[in-house]
């Protein structure tokens, strides 16, 4: 059962990344604790290996459609590993209940920024310049970079309105870049807590395996179904989990 567990939510949470570039990785944490079952810490480290490496998968179709910016990623991507490895040594100074009372605080955010984000349609062509001053692309991906490593989140939630708002990126063109950032962000926190000894590889590469075929469908659908209501319809779950763990942990830490 925890197989079939492990490769279905795999590939719900690869799916929501394929197609809205974000979001879908905060569902990663719980499920392993609540549904699997995963020491907290443990659940933070194994989320990064299943975050990043379904990303990874998931910007293939994205760069093959000419979709992913690569100066941005690395620029925006670049300034979140330090950020990464930051938030990995806070993870481990605070006790579980803690984070995951933190973490349900920033669900309800996430759930925020998804019904009040809206897409930009504007064009694509010069797109992977950095346009005026760079410190607020550096400063999002240091924040990102340390929400990354504390709380083993991708941060597309925040990396997508980073790019439409901040740089005009299409939506199209911000889904395959987030994708992208998130796996260098990954990648940098999967190093800050190889020390840890905490990640759990056979059940990573269950929901990756799953992430795989979710992440590719995505790819492929982005464009062709309503996306602001899909990302609404998410926010309502996205609040009750968040809800949910607030609850349940503030009153383990009262």
């Amino acid at each position: 059962m925890e197989v079939l567990l492990a490769i279905f939510f795999g590939g719900v949470i690869g799916l929501l990344l394929g197609l809205v570039g974000g979001g879908g990785s905060i569902l990663t944490v719980p499920v392993l604790v609540y549904v699997l079952g995963e020491d907290v810490h443990a659940a933070t480290a194994t989320s990064l290996v299943i975050v990043g490496a379904t990303a990874l998968l998931g910007v293939v179709p994205h760069a093959r459609a000419g979709r992913v910016a690569p100066t941005t990623a690395l620029l925006f991507g670049g300034a979140g590993i330090g950020g990464a490895f930051a938030g990995a040594y806070l993870n481990r100074l605070a006790s579980g209940p803690v984070i995951l009372l933190l973490f349900g605080s920033l669900m309800l955010v996430v759930a925020g920024r998804m019904v009040s984000s809206r897409s930009s349609a504007g064009p694509a062509e010069s797109a992977d310049m950095v346009h005026g001053p760079r410190w607020p692309v550096l400063a999002s991906g240091l924040g990102v970079g340390v929400l990354t490593g504390f709380f083993g989140v991708g941060g597309g939630f925040l990396i997508v309105p980073a790019l439409v708002l901040v740089l005009g990126f299409p939506m199209r063109l911000a889904v395959g870049t987030s994708l992208a950032i998130i796996a260098i962000n990954s990648g940098a926190g999967i190093l800050a807590h190889l020390g840890t000894g905490g990640i759990d590889l056979p059940l990573a590469a269950l929901f990756i395996a799953g992430g795989f075929a979710g992440v590719t469908a995505g790819g492929r659908l982005t464009g062709r179904i309503d996306e602001v209501k899909l990302s609404r319809g998410f926010a309502v779950l996205v609040a009750l989990i968040g809800a949910y763990l607030i609850v349940r942990n503030g009153a383990a830490l009262a």
